[in-house]
């Protein structure tokens, strides 16, 4: 990248009348250069620029679309080197087209090329985008599964996160959460009966990706208790009247 004062010298030595020819052997400026010079003498504005490259270093300007997205990633999401660029990829279970399109826009949003598409697989949707600043804006990103790493949020993701609890808990639940209906019988006067209640279910292998559940889940007053399984991994529910009705309230069911 030449800088304007070169660019300006070069020029000069053309509009004294000397042959680009000649002013490319004796400054070691390319022909193609100093006729694009010609055109246009400013350096032109970079077309795509992640804000966590720019100095100073900003949040994304959605933040609350980026919690969210944060949150299908950490679920269901990976970043992967694909050629000389980065690529973003979030699955999808073809069950919740809604949900596909929340991800797409989402993506769309907060890519710095502005673009997402999708790709079809076997029983899900793939949202992808690709762009050189995914790891800056995922620096979560690296080797080997999530659960077998350590993932921890940068100074800035934490105050977009603390800002922004409940689209977080949304990505994280149209991710690795459900919304069910259980059941359980109780006898009443010597009769049993059957009795549903609805709860919320998020499953990760990833302590560190609970815990970020779970933060996000006391910071705004939803009480939850962990289960673990045999299988490895925990599972987070919540189950009780009011905290079901603030979920319902803000996130609710896939669609």
């Amino acid at each position: 990248m030449y800088d304007l004062a070169t660019r300006k010298r070069a020029l000069t030595l053309v509009a004294e009348g000397r042959s680009l020819n000649s002013v490319s052997k004796q400054t070691g400026i390319s022909r193609w250069c100093l006729r694009a010079w010609q055109q246009r003498l400013h350096p032109a504005p970079p077309r795509h620029r992640c804000p966590r490259c720019a100095v100073p270093a900003r949040p994304p300007d959605r933040p609350e679309v980026y919690a969210y997205l944060l949150g299908l990633y950490l679920g269901d999401g990976c970043v992967s080197r694909v050629g000389r660029t980065y690529s973003l990829r979030i699955a999808c279970a073809e069950s919740w087209p809604g949900l596909i399109t929340a991800c797409e826009e989402a993506v769309r949003t907060i890519a710095p090329t502005g673009r997402a598409n999708r790709v079809r697989a076997k029983g899900c949707v793939h949202v992808s985008a690709y762009s050189n600043h995914w790891p800056c804006l995922f620096p979560q990103h690296g080797p080997g599964r999530k659960h077998e790493r350590r993932i921890l949020l940068e100074p800035w993701q934490r105050e977009i996160v603390t800002a922004h609890p409940w689209e977080l808990i949304r990505g994280l639940v149209h991710s690795d959460g459900c919304r069910i209906t259980n059941w359980t019988t109780r006898t009443v006067r010597g009769v049993r009966k059957r009795y549903t209640y609805p709860r919320y279910l998020f499953t990760n292998r990833s302590d560190d990706i609970l815990r970020l559940f779970t933060d996000a889940l006391d910071a705004v007053g939803v009480g939850w208790r962990s289960t673990r399984h045999r299988c490895g991994g925990h599972s987070v529910s919540i189950a009780r009247r009011p905290s079901v009705a603030l979920m319902d309230a803000r996130i609710g069911p896939k669609r």
